[in-house]
């Protein structure tokens, strides 16, 4: 598929996703239209495994008869195969397509669907009960509520708009059988982060810019490829997760942990989209900080862009936790930044990487969180190096942000790298934005390790300690920008100049007023 037909898939979909738009909010019609999308795509991955399943037979999947004993027998295997491979099983009758036509009146007069939608939704988690992807599934289409008022204020207005938007998406062919390109998945991205641009503050909860997102993947794949796990534990919709996927050799699974229900089941949806297996993703809904629910396990990459000076508990039992108890202290409670990073230190394997994306606080702010800034570079010497971002890049918010690159086992352990990209974007409307050359400049300057004036510098630990364990970027790269001098001769000369071109000009104005009888419009004792 070409780089254009993408783009016009990317564009359909958004079109079907703005039929919902006038009738409810962006974070409603979000769920809704991404939901439907993901169902389809469940119904064409069953239609094509089925198809592969019953090759020779001369049989379809769609036209076997589910009450004749014949077309139940071969079902019946079809169904036994699929919650083995796919991990969950859909009735020929229970196909997107089969609804969309009958939304449509392909099928006969009766056009209501929404019963059989709900029925259908609710029998695909059913199905899944007692097998392994069990977990993977169980309330994955809890968002979609076919009895809002949001969608009409009649049940007739809800079901023709809803026929409406399934019948538009059954038109689109998703291309499943093209296993060279991740088509549908790349424009599942695209209306996860088109969502996001109109969500506000509310975005940062489920959506990381793709240029971050393409930073922190290829921080933490530079040193190591090849990876036996990944993990986020502020994972929103798993995109973050799914671009470390894509930019790694090989990932073995994929972990993440989200607080939100919804955004829990978006990231779900997210990862079987994109063809990750039920047995190689396991994404928890718990609050990571309080409830943290993969504590046995260390990863071999970590990235997180958890929510800005967020509040937690920083209950006093937590002093006896595993992953804060050897600092001393724990981060306050009504900034959990670096409590984040605690966590995820603690989860690091001995040869991983991580990349926490934080806000510009975390660096200098003193108290408990200057003493475990203390702790992690004096102590455990895991900080590897420090990379500020521009200002404006972030959804929702316009505060500076940087990235924390930490290793425990550190080739260069007498110092840390500091990396000032805050000049380096490009406008567009009122956001900054990443572009690749700003992000290759960001690796190829931690690739070589190199001090570049007024970009990056190397300071050792002993200069860190000098500062006070202060992580501010302006402390070690100087960018300041000289401004040019100033000629004040030059300045002198050129005002001369312009006070003789405006006596000159006056001059000309009263030949004119004398001409036309009038007095001109300055004063008379004004040099001539």
């Amino acid at each position: 598929m070409s780089e254009e037909q993408r783009r016009q898939l990317q564009q359909q979909l958004w079109n079907i996703a703005n039929t919902l738009r006038g009738k409810m909010s962006a974070d409603d019609f979000r769920d809704y239209i991404l939901g439907f999308i993901f169902y389809k795509y469940l119904s064409e991955k069953i239609a094509n495994f089925a198809n592969d399943q019953l090759e020779g037979e001369e049989l379809t999947f769609e036209t076997l008869d589910e009450k004749s004993t014949e077309g139940k027998k071969y079902l019946e295997a079809i169904e036994e195969a699929c919650k083995e491979e796919l991990g969950y099983y859909l009735a020929p009758s229970e196909m997107f397509d089969h609804l969309a036509k009958k939304g449509n009146g392909e099928l006969g007069s009766n056009t209501f669907i929404l019963s059989d939608l709900t029925k259908v939704l609710k029998n695909i988690e059913q199905s899944t009960l007692g097998t392994e992807s069990a977990e993977e599934f169980e309330h994955l289409f809890d968002d979609i509520d076919l009895t809002s008022a949001k969608l009409g204020k009649s049940e007739d207005e809800k079901n023709d708009l809803i026929a409406k938007v399934l019948v538009h998406l059954n038109e689109i062919n998703f291309q499943l059988r093209d296993a060279t390109a991740d088509v549908l998945g790349d424009a599942y991205e695209y209306l996860i982060g088109q969502f996001a641009s109109g969500a506000g503050k509310k975005a940062g909860e489920f959506y990381t810019p793709q240029p971050v997102s393409q930073l922190l993947a290829e921080l933490v794949t530079l040193n190591n490829p090849k990876l036996r796990n990944v993990y986020d534990p502020t994972c929103g919709s798993g995109s973050l997760l799914l671009r470390v996927k894509r930019q790694a050799e090989f990932v073995g699974h994929i972990y993440g942990q989200e607080r939100n229900p919804t955004t829990y089941n978006l990231a779900r949806m997210n990862m079987i989209l994109h063809d990750v297996h039920f047995s190689k993703f396991d994404i928890k809904n718990e609050d990571t900080l309080e409830k943290p629910q993969h504590l046995e396990m260390k990863f071999d990459a970590i990235v997180a862009n958890p929510p800005f000076s967020t509040q937690w508990s920083a209950n006093p039992m937590f002093m006896s936790d595993d992953r804060f108890s050897s600092y001393g202290k724990l981060a306050p409670s009504s900034k959990a930044d670096l409590a984040f990073v605690q966590h995820m230190v603690y989860h690091l394997s001995e040869e991983g990487t991580m990349a926490v994306v934080l806000s510009h606080g975390a660096l200098f702010r003193g108290g408990a969180e200057g003493h475990i800034r203390q702790y992690l570079i004096e102590k455990m010497n895991c900080l590897d190096v420090v990379i500020g971002l521009p200002s404006n890049i972030f959804f929702g918010t316009g505060i500076p942000t940087c990235i924390l690159v930490m290793r425990k086992c550190r080739k260069k352990n007498d110092n840390i790298l500091f990396i000032d990209a805050s000049k380096h974007f490009e406008k567009v409307k009122t956001t900054n934005v990443m572009r690749p050359e700003h992000i290759s400049k960001i690796v190829q300057t931690y690739r070589a390790r190199k001090a570049e004036d007024k970009y990056s510098a190397i300071a050792t630990i002993e200069q860190v300690k000098e500062n006070d364990w202060n992580l501010n970027i302006s402390r070690y790269v100087d960018s300041f920008e000289a401004e040019e001098e100033i000629d004040l001769n030059l300045v002198s000369a050129q005002l001369v100049e312009l006070d003789k071109e405006s006596i000159d000009i006056d001059k000309e104005i009263s030949s004119f007023c004398e001409e036309l009888g009038i007095e001109p419009p300055f004063s008379r004792s004004r040099p001539q």
